[in-house]
């Protein structure tokens, strides 16, 4: 299955069904009159965010959604049936956003389950017999129904997972969630071997937790660099980034401060995560020379890291050792944040 993390679509809510001009004509009744019905609501563009979807793919193919026009009335007073309801199933994880200049927030989905009706259908027109009155006793207008919205949006999707790999291109994250995961990334002695995000569960001292291979930033990805910036977008959402360096690039500590860099300059929180540093690829250096680079790394403000190698698993259980407290104290902190925020009383500012 191909990786689409952005999709444009358009979608129409349907409009409302006309209401009828009829008269009783039966027999043996003297008098007659109106008796035209309503015309059905048409149906609505409902969003919901289901589970097991990891990515756009369908919306490449399907640009166009348009629910169901709303049922005419008839006669005798019968009501048109509204029209069926268009739900549109995205991933957990999925934003909509408007088709503006500034991309306008619409709609965030985040919990499994979470439906949102998005366009209203429009109401039905009236019938004749809705008209009557005692100076109008045969009405013979009618309501044409009322036109559904509709409007061009984009999709966008932010993986959710709970630790986040990043690093520059070739820093070994594909081996890293391959040693780690039941996931088969490719890997190769070339960058940018991966070019879309992977996810994997890991299974760590009874614990499990999902864990996002992010495609390798360059220098200015948050200028938009490549497509970096849409790279950084997936790391919105992940609670722990484990930031891998290659040991064996000419700078490792250069390596280091344009990761952190473009993690500053992106925003949305990404340098305030908790964050695990780990130098990679230990089993290609002597450990003198690791243990020379760590204290480089140490010695620029990066913090201890972790010695490991992706490829024999050497360091790599202290790693995960060292991230399952740091997700539960995230977990924690989000939780009591979204109990304060359901408890905030509601203000209109």
């Amino acid at each position: 299955m191909h990786f689409l993390d952005q999709a444009k679509i358009f979608i129409r809510s349907g409009a409302g069904g006309p209401g009828a001009v009829s008269f009783r004509r039966e027999k043996f009744i003297q008098y007659g009159g109106p008796d035209g019905g309503n015309g059905g609501k048409g149906g609505d563009i409902i969003f919901e965010a289901v589970p097991g979807l990891n990515t756009l793919i369908d919306f490449r193919y399907t640009q166009h959604f348009k629910a169901q026009r709303g049922i005419p009335g008839a006669g005798a007073n019968r009501i048109g049936a509204g029209g069926d309801d268009l739900v549109i199933k995205i991933p957990v994880g999925t934003q909509i956003l408007a088709d503006d200049e500034e991309r306008t927030l619409l709609a965030d989905f985040t919990t499994p389950g979470e439906r949102r009706v998005f366009l209203r259908g429009g109401d039905g027109g009236r019938g004749n017999a809705s008209y009557k009155s005692s100076t109008n006793r045969a009405p013979r207008q009618h309501g044409t129904g009322w036109p559904g919205d509709e409007m061009w949006v984009w999709l966008r999707l932010k993986l959710l997972a709970d630790v986040g790999l990043v690093g520059l291109p070739n820093a070994g994250k594909s081996t890293f969630i391959n040693q780690v995961t039941n996931t088969k990334a490719k890997v190769g002695d070339y960058p940018f071997t991966t070019t879309q995000p992977q996810l994997g569960v890991v299974l760590h001292k009874g614990r499990e937790f999902v864990l996002a291979d992010i495609p390798g930033l360059i220098e200015g990805a948050a200028d938009g660099a490549g497509i970096g910036d849409r790279f950084l977008g997936h790391i919105e959402r992940c609670r722990v980034l484990i930031h891998l360096v290659d040991a064996t690039r000419d700078d490792p500590v250069e390596a280091w401060r344009i990761v952190q860099g473009e993690l500053e300059a992106y925003g949305a929180g990404l340098d305030g995560k908790p964050q695990l540093l780990a130098l990679n690829k230990g089993d290609l250096l002597g450990p003198e020379l690791m243990t020379d680079i760590a204290a480089q790394l140490e010695a620029a403000g990066a913090g201890k890291p972790f010695v490991i190698s992706g490829a024999t698993g050497e360091g790599v259980e202290a790693l995960l050792d060292a991230a399952l407290p740091l997700l539960g104290e995230a977990k924690a902190t989000a939780a009591d944040t979204g109990e304060a925020t359901a408890k905030k009383p509601w203000s209109p500012i």
